[in-house]
């Protein structure tokens, strides 16, 4: 469904600032090289802790990091072999969380029916990914695609963010691209201007003019000399619950989103960069260049992104009445995708256990209006 690209004012309410997530999308727990053989790796997956830890085969897994028999943290035992060993009384669980032995107990005795919840987790693109939601839904969908990994034409930049602030206050700076003057001392992109805009089933698409100028240009090909102004189109791509973006055959990126909790959110991003260099010089040049461009030029941008963020979410905690005015469609259509992931979830789970979850459906129901059409 194609939007006005029209900047008009709207009142937003904060409904938004306090939705979940749908888990039945895949999320990424860090990049595969974190999750060494040998080690339990705790993670947080929207209020949900994970045990995380590679098997004899190299293969991650993912169990609810409390133990069913007093609830003690899983990541804080060791492993044996494929076996994860709680650290409290040693009660061993395998990679599908099944008790499989209880040290003192009786072995002509049949086991108690012990089990640790399991998670469906992949690894592709360097990435660990879960699936939190239900577990038989995982294969119907999969990660992002991205087809620029293992492509030498392309420059792979892996970014990794950590922003003290709720997913959609993440969400909402990616898909925002009138925010070049935060930006203007690092010579970033000035004069946007909203091309196109569309919204269709978890997914928001929209386009931006932005113009160029400054040495931070013409090393990255934009421009030919850094006096020259130069105008290139930003196609972001937000469907739920990831971002991709890109700039006219110069780069692009795709953004994973970890939320955490309600004031945390963690991003791993694979950033592309097309190198006009014989493959060779490349090849030579490719892990100094990396480095320079993740620390001295991409981390300088998100620094300034977090600190803005963090800001917005301090301010939110502090006054969860305050209203605010949204001047953006793209923003706001992207909220809206937002809350309609979670309702919809909310809505899935009515109806499977209309008593349990009957009170949050009802409440999400009542919320939709606050965020005006």
């Amino acid at each position: 469904m194609k939007l006005a690209t029209q900047l008009t004012g709207q009142s937003v309410q904060n409904y938004i600032r306090e939705t979940g997530i749908n888990p039945n999308h895949w999320y990424p727990l860090g990049w595969s090289h974190y999750f060494k053989p040998g080690k339990i790796v705790p993670v947080m997956v929207w209020q949900q802790p994970l045990a995380v830890f590679r098997d004899s085969a190299g293969n991650v897994r993912a169990l609810e990091d409390a133990c069913p028999h007093k609830g003690v943290e899983l990541h804080k035992g060791k492993l044996d072999g494929d076996n994860l060993l709680c650290p409290y009384h040693g009660w061993k669980f395998n990679g599908d969380g099944d008790c499989v032995e209880i040290p003192y107990y009786p072995p002509e005795q049949k086991l108690p029916c012990a089990k640790a919840r399991s998670y469906p987790v992949r690894e592709q693109y360097g990435i660990v990914w879960v699936f939190p939601g239900d577990p038989t839904l995982a294969d119907a969908c999969a990660p992002p695609e991205v087809p620029e990994y293992e492509n030498d034409d392309w420059l792979l930049i892996p970014v990794t963010g950590h922003f003290g602030a709720h997913f959609s206050i993440a969400n909402e700076n990616a898909m925002d691209v009138f925010h070049g003057f935060l930006h203007e001392d690092l010579q970033g992109w000035f004069d946007p201007v909203l091309l196109d805009l569309q919204r269709g089933d978890g997914l928001v698409k929209a386009d931006y003019q932005v113009s160029y100028k400054g040495q931070m240009a013409k090393f990255l090909g934009i421009a030919e000399t850094a006096d020259e102004v130069t105008s290139r189109v930003i196609s972001v791509r937000y469907r739920y619950p990831h971002y991709y973006s890109s700039l006219e055959g110069v780069s692009s990126i795709h953004l994973m989103r970890l939320p955490v909790s309600p004031t945390e959110t963690r991003s791993f991003a694979l950033f592309f960069l097309k190198i006009r260099l014989p493959q060779w010089l490349l090849s030579v040049i490719k892990k100094p260049l990396v480095f320079f461009v993740e620390r001295v030029l991409f981390q300088r941008f998100l620094d300034q992104d977090v600190g803005m963020m963090e800001s917005e979410q301090l301010n939110y905690l502090r006054n969860r009445k305050r209203r605010y005015i949204e001047v953006n469609p793209a923003i706001l259509a992207l909220q809206r995708t937002i809350v309609k992931q979670y309702e919809h979830y909310l809505q899935s789970e009515t109806e499977e256990k209309p008593s349990e979850v009957e009170p949050s459906r009802q409440e999400a129901e009542s919320e939709p209006s606050r965020i005006h059409n």
